[in-house]
């Protein structure tokens, strides 16, 4: 299959890297390791870079999950917030359901007859962002809290250019996302984002000084402010004059899980993913099921069959077990048994489907990867969700809060069924590899629905394949929404091979269409793997964005 994205070349370095989709924010993480941080340290000065320098993807109101190897074993963090103490399924109907208008939902609420709404303040869930960066420094960090915000509180106050395809998202968001709100609580947003009634242009300098000021109180309080401060009053009191549910009592109820990430075999290798509420088991269920095929002796249609198949399966699974764990925990050692994962490869048959959830008890955002000298390595992703998030922001703060609450459902007895304190099925996931209990390294794809179905195709492309990070990112990537409804890159039907194997899905019942990254997306990822014998790193980034990789 033809390689649409032949420009850029892996990143070999032999001490650390960075990888994530802008190049300021890389180079914040850079300069981090090169004053002698480690690679968390790295992490924390690119994702909070992040929230000033890609804030459609990203902001300090969102929330963060975070895998971390310390160079002998993988810790996870899960650093997503609660729904209010105030918010319930009755009072959500009360104001107002809406309809599913993201594919950052995906399949998640397909055929949903009502949901939470996906603006203003009914979605808007505790940002777990800030007290993320917080609790992995307080665990691994190497650099005094606050010199890790530098360079983001830098760009906040002077300014910097925008770049090109996060500004090209940002017009989208002013024209087709915020165009239509109306009340009170949008009004900061257009000012703040939006000035003179229209998103800044790819290369036009753009300034957030009210965020640079929350990011110092961050910095300085080691997150307090945020969560028992300054900024949590203005957040409640700003909630309590606009119709929103958050109170000052959320914020400060609010604390990160250290939790144990999950993993299952795939030839020879483990892959990673922090658990339940995030989605990432869904790639894990996918690739049980693929271990069961000859992907590298079949033809490429029969191989694209049988990937979005075992991926619906994983879906179907996730949608109908993921949820907050410490409110209904998912069955994970049972989801992923190997003999189940055979029941399930059983359903795949040579048509197109749309499969139920399995029994296993019986018998959208940024992301980001370091790597040090010392073998440390982080795999984070950080989102405020669909675009700017709720479209809410607190005067005088500078961020956008996210919108989480509308990953709930509202179906009564659904283990992710909406009540209040609570946490969300969870879209983003940092990925990681190891191989004989050995680092290879941090990986993941950013992107709502799409982000399980990116960590299925970069794995097979790299275990398979045997594909560097780069060209594993390059590769042509299909994306499936709902039913049969599948999507491909341009890059897919570049040449015979292609052309034909997608004729072949059609024929099978697969409704595919041809759709260039930019109009509907799939997904941003980035990858690091170590070289054998201590060699250093390689690393790749994502070529539909604006980012890079660097190394020294």
């Amino acid at each position: 299959m033809p390689l649409p994205y032949q420009g850029r070349k892996p990143l070999y370095a032999p001490r650390g890297a960075v990888a994530t989709s802008q190049p300021l924010a890389a180079a914040a993480g850079l300069a981090v390791l090169r004053r002698g941080g480690n690679a968390v340290d790295a992490a924390i000065a690119t994702a909070v870079a992040l929230t000033v320098v890609q804030p459609g993807s990203n902001d300090i109101g969102g929330d963060l999950f975070a895998l971390v190897w310390d160079g002998k074993e993988l810790h996870g963090l899960n650093a997503s917030g609660c729904a209010p103490a105030a918010f319930t399924p009755d009072l959500v109907r009360e104001r107002g359901t809406g309809a599913v208008a993201s594919d950052a939902l995906g399949g998640a609420q397909a055929g949903a007859a009502e949901v939470v709404p996906d603006r203003g303040w009914l979605p808007v869930t505790v940002p777990g962002a800030p007290a993320g960066w917080r609790d992995l420094h307080e665990r691994f960090g190497a650099l005094p809290f606050a010199d890790l915000f530098t360079d983001a509180v830098g760009y906040a106050e002077h300014g910097y250019p925008v770049s090109p395809t996060v500004a090209a998202g940002w017009d989208r968001a002013v024209r087709l996302l915020h165009a239509g709100l109306e009340g009170p609580e949008f009004a900061e947003w257009s000012r703040v984002f939006a000035p003179g009634g229209r998103a800044p242009r790819a290369g036009e300098r753009w300034r957030n000084p009210d965020a640079a000021r929350t990011l110092r109180l961050i910095a300085d309080t080691g997150a307090e402010a945020f969560y028992r401060g300054e900024i949590a009053a203005a957040i409640g009191d700003f909630a309590a004059a606009t119709g929103g549910l958050l109170t000052a009592d959320d914020l400060a109820e609010h604390a990160s899980l250290w939790v144990r990430p999950i993993s299952t075999g795939y030839r020879g290798y483990d892959v990673w993913e922090i658990p339940p509420n995030g989605q990432g088991i869904a790639a894990l269920l996918a690739l049980n099921v693929l271990e069961g095929y000859d992907l590298a002796g079949t033809p490429l249609e029969q191989r694209l069959h049988w990937q979005i198949e075992a991926m619906k399966l994983g879906f179907a699974d996730a949608h109908a077990y993921v949820a907050d764990p410490d409110v209904a925990p998912a069955p994970v050692e049972a989801l992923l048994d190997k003999a189940y994962a055979a029941r399930r490869r059983a359903l795949v048959g040579e048509s197109a489907a749309v499969p139920p959830a399995g029994d296993p008890l019986r018998g959208g955002t940024v992301y980001l990867c370091t790597a040090d000298a010392d073998g440390m390595m982080v795999s984070l992703i950080q989102s405020n969700y669909m675009g700017f998030g709720s479209h809410v922001v607190v005067p005088g703060t500078g961020f956008t809060l996210q919108n989480r609450g509308a990953g709930f459902v509202l179906e009564a007895g659904h283990p992710n069924v909406a009540a209040p304190g609570k946490r969300p099925f969870h879209t983003i996931i940092p990925g990681f590899l190891t191989r004989g209990g050995e680092a290879v390294g941090p990986f993941g794809v950013m992107g709502g629905h799409m982000q399980p179905q990116g960590h299925v195709q970069v794995v097979l492309s790299t275990v398979d394949d045997g594909l560097d990070p780069q060209q594993a990112l390059d590769r042509p990537r299909w994306y499936w929404h709902a039913g049969t409804e599948v999507r491909v890159e341009p890059g897919m039907v570049a040449d015979d091979e292609g052309r034909a194997a997608v004729e072949g899905l059609r024929r099978r019942g697969h409704r595919v269409t041809v759709t260039e990254p930019g109009s509907l997306g799939y997904g941003f990822g980035q990858a690091i793997w170590r070289l054998p014998d201590g060699a250093g790193y390689v690393a790749g980034s994502e070529p539909r964005a604006d980012g890079s990789a660097m190394g020294y």
